[in-house]
Parts: structure tokens; C-alpha cells; sequence
């Protein structure tokens, strides 16, 4: 697709102007689980590479995972305005990751494929959501983690 670069430069940068509008203890408090998950995605996008779950035929550069734009882009940016305003009502985070997930599974990866960014080649759709949903147990767990082991807060 024309412009390619352009659109995935601007899906990886266009998040991070929202960040001056986290307050800084929002920010500080989770930026540890946000960064974990980010790298996380980094470990989980090597491993799919090698089973070929999906496949970015568009490269950032060699040897930079192609999903690198949406893990430090909307993903980690994402990742602090869900925990902002839905940690400690895990109902209403895990119903608000189900639907940004679903969202992203069922139509923006349709838009990506055509575009030329990502395919999915040995998962399905579905597959794809139970990743996602993993994936949102693991951050919430870490957050707790962080927050009870580490920073000593009880409940």
C-alpha cells in the first residue's frame, strides 16, 4: 500500500502526544507493569515469528520485530490509560480489554492485512483473542504484583 511507512510511523507515534495528559503518579505507578508487558510482547513477537502465528511482511528495519510500531505505539501507550481508569474494577478491565482486543482482532487487522502490515498465518481469529486475553491477565497480574510485593501496598 502507498504510504505504508507513513501510516505505521504515525500508529506508533500519534499515542504518545496523549501521554502529557496521564498525571504523573498514574504514570510512575504504571509504568513498571506497562514496560514488562511491553517487553513481554517483544519475547511473545519472537516466538510467534518462529511458529509463524503471524507474519509483518512490512520491516521497521532487519532483525526489528514488525509489530515493534504497535507495542511502542498504541499498545504501551494503551496500556497506561486502561490501567488508569480501570485498575482495581477488574470486571470493567477485563470487559474493556475483551472489546479494544476484539476491536483490533476483528477489524483493524483486517485493515492491516489489506495495507500490508500483518497477516495471521498458523492462528485463527479467534486464537488470536485467547493471546489477547492471556495477555490481559498477565498485566493485571503483574500490576497487582508490583503493587502488593514491591511497592508493599495492601488492599
Amino acid at each position: 500500500m502507498k504510504n505504508l511507512k507513513l501510516y505505521i510511523a504515525l500508529m506508533a507515534i500519534l499515542p504518545w502526544f496523549s501521554l502529557p495528559f496521564l498525571d504523573k503518579k498514574s504514570f510512575r505507578r504504571f509504568l513498571p507493569g506497562t514496560l514488562f508487558m511491553s517487553i513481554y510482547l517483544i519475547f511473545e513477537g519472537r516466538l510467534a515469528e518462529k511458529r509463524k502465528w503471524w507474519w509483518f511482511p512490512f520491516k521497521v528495519k532487519p532483525n526489528v520485530l514488525g509489530e515493534f510500531p504497535l507495542i511502542w505505539g498504541p499498545f504501551f501507550i494503551g496500556s497506561f490509560w486502561i490501567l488508569k481508569y480501570t485498575y482495581k474494577k477488574f470486571k470493567l478491565y477485563l470487559f474493556v480489554n475483551i472489546l479494544i482486543d476484539s476491536l483490533f482482532t476483528y477489524f483493524a487487522l483486517d485493515i492491516f492485512k489489506k495495507m500490508g502490515y500483518v497477516t495471521l498465518v498458523r492462528l485463527t481469529k479467534f486464537q488470536l483473542s485467547i493471546v489477547f486475553l492471556f495477555k490481559t491477565f498477565v498485566l493485571y497480574g503483574f500490576q497487582v504484583f508490583y503493587d502488593r510485593v514491591i511497592r508493599g501496598e495492601s488492599e
